[in-house]
């Protein structure tokens, strides 16, 4: 569970990345729109063509997705030398192309692959810098990927005689790589045409599914939210082909321009898979009414300070999609509550998609201005419209069914605590300190206590130390929001209370998997903890 958490945490690293060039994108293609400037945007016109330069830019990271993940998976999942790590990778993977790409001209009549079409379309070769190979996309770079990062954590320490002191560390890697490559081309020739044909079968069902697809989607990606491993679920149909070549974000911000000149046709009926990408809007539309109904039932004397504990995680949900405060705390305060928000999710998408809104969706308005609302909202404002008055409702339904719920089971979300229990947001590990009466809880035995009281530490110090130190620290990664941290010794972790003084939003811990909800500048304090380290 640890490892495959940390691989979670991983795919965010280049994931990150999206955001910035879809905005390039989302916006340039809102001003070649003629309907909102005229002439002006005219593909004749020197205006036009400029976006179009720029655009073009903007499709980078979209173009080259998997050398994106070759290079930027071993930041996070390398032991050491993460920049070497990363060369290596990149090195390894472009061998194992040039192999493929021979092997396909040689033999790939023998496993169904004609090597002499074109890259592209339904072929299933693609050009990877330069290189016509295979299209093994997101999932098969990753794989060659993590053998590299294996041989790198195995081998780059490896001691050499003297006389081979030049073929030590990276050399030492990606000579073996090079040799491993071989084979895994030649599995990769017979075996992935096979795994092509199984994914254009389950395109078919995904999109035969229809309704009940999106519905039981969105539940499980709302549902593994506690476990980290959502990211695992839709990383793979956002950026690779699951639902369509070349992935969601990539099939949507292609298909923009399009998309903006059809005003006559809803979003559903121009981009169909987009349902597999509308599961943000829950992180805009349930936070105001799961928020309301704990400020509504909360005790009269203690609703001040609940709208002033849920007004500001409210609008970061809905502006930047972080929702981990908000969903932590119902979730182990009652889980039941957690089950009813994800089936409400799922059924709060199904139904927008059922009155026909598609597109890309997955993060808070900042990324659905991007991606939706400025490039589109010309052509099709009256459907975002729609959209809003629908998700409005489903808020009103999250309060009643919170609200019922809460009153009914007597349930101790903020406001509703005991009176001399503190007012806060609460989290998996508090949670099974409550319980336990875990000796840690107690001021006395927190070794951080002290050193804290004295204000001198920074928020990576800080967080080092009520880890335990970092002789107990095994691994470290970060996911958007989360620095995930494998530990040696479980019980030198001090209680959430602590980290929370440090600057932490809440703490997620589970033996030695230990995640610190840090926000969203967890990268910058990554990079100062593994310097501490």
């Amino acid at each position: 569970m640890q490892k495959i958490q940390r691989f979670g945490g991983a795919m965010i690293i280049p994931v990150m990345l999206f955001a910035f060039f879809g905005i390039i994108v989302g916006v340039t293609t809102f001003f070649q729109q003629e309907v909102i400037f005229g002439t002006l945007a005219n593909p004749d016109s020197f205006f036009w063509k400029l976006m179009d330069v720029i655009q073009q830019g903007g499709w980078t990271v979209f173009n080259q997705i998997n050398l994106l993940f070759v290079i930027g998976l071993p930041i996070s999942l390398a032991n050491k030398q993460q920049a070497r790590a990363s060369m290596e990778s990149f090195v390894v993977y472009m061998v194992f192309n040039y192999f493929l790409s021979a092997m396909l001209g040689h033999w790939g009549n023998n496993f169904g692959v004609d090597f002499s079409l074109e890259a592209g379309g339904e072929s299933g070769l693609a050009m990877v810098a330069g290189v016509k190979t295979l299209d093994i996309g997101m999932i098969g770079a990753i794989a060659v990927t993590l053998i590299v990062i294996y041989l790198h954590n195995k081998y780059f320490d490896l001691k050499v005689p003297e006389w081979l002191t030049a073929f030590r560390g990276s050399a030492t890697v990606v000579a073996i790589g090079f040799f491993v490559m071989l084979p895994v081309a030649a599995i990769f020739m017979m075996v992935w045409p096979q795994v092509q044909n199984l994914i254009s079968s389950l395109q078919v069902f995904i999109i035969n599914s229809g309704t009940f697809g999106v519905w039981l989607y969105t539940f499980l990606e709302r549902l593994l939210i506690p476990t980290g491993m959502h990211h695992i679920l839709n990383t793979p149909f956002q950026f690779d082909n699951i639902v369509i070549n070349g992935g969601l974000l990539a099939g949507w911000v292609n298909q923009l321009p399009e998309i903006a000149r059809s005003s006559g046709e809803s979003l559903r009926t121009l981009f169909p898979a987009g349902g597999y990408a509308l599961y943000g809007l829950s992180k805009v539309f349930a936070p105001i009414g799961i928020s309301y109904a704990f400020y509504k039932t909360a005790d009269e004397d203690k609703k001040a300070e609940v709208a002033g504990l849920m007004v500001p995680v409210t609008l970061t949900a809905i502006v930047a999609g972080v929702t981990e405060p908000i969903e932590f705390t119902f979730l182990f305060i009652a889980p039941v509550l957690f089950l009813v928000h994800a089936l409400l999710a799922a059924t709060f998408i199904t139904v927008v998609y059922i009155i026909g809104i598609s597109g890309y969706f997955t993060g808070g308005l900042i990324e659905m201005t991007s991606y939706n609302f400025l490039p589109l909202g010309a052509s099709h404002w009256q459907q975002y419209l729609l959209l809003l008055g629908v998700g409005l409702i489903f808020s009103g339904i999250w309060y009643i069914v919170f609200k019922t719920m809460i009153v009914k089971m007597d349930l101790k979300t903020p406001g509703r605590e005991a009176d001399e229990e503190e007012m806060h947001l609460y989290s998996k590990k508090e949670y099974q300190d409550s319980r336990s009466k875990n000796k840690r809880d107690d001021p006395a035995n927190d070794p951080t206590e002290s050193r804290e009281s004295t204000g001198d530490l920074s928020k990576p110090e800080g967080y080092l130390q009520a880890l335990g130190g970092k002789e107990n620290i095994e691994s470290v990664t970060n996911c958007v929001t989360r620095l995930r941290v494998t530990v040696k010794d479980e019980e030198l972790v001090a209680p959430e209370s602590i980290f929370k003084k440090y600057g932490a939003l809440g703490l997620v811990h589970k033996g030695n998997n230990v995640q610190v909800i840090d926000g969203t500048d967890v990268t910058f304090t990554r990079e100062e903890f593994e310097e501490l380290l």
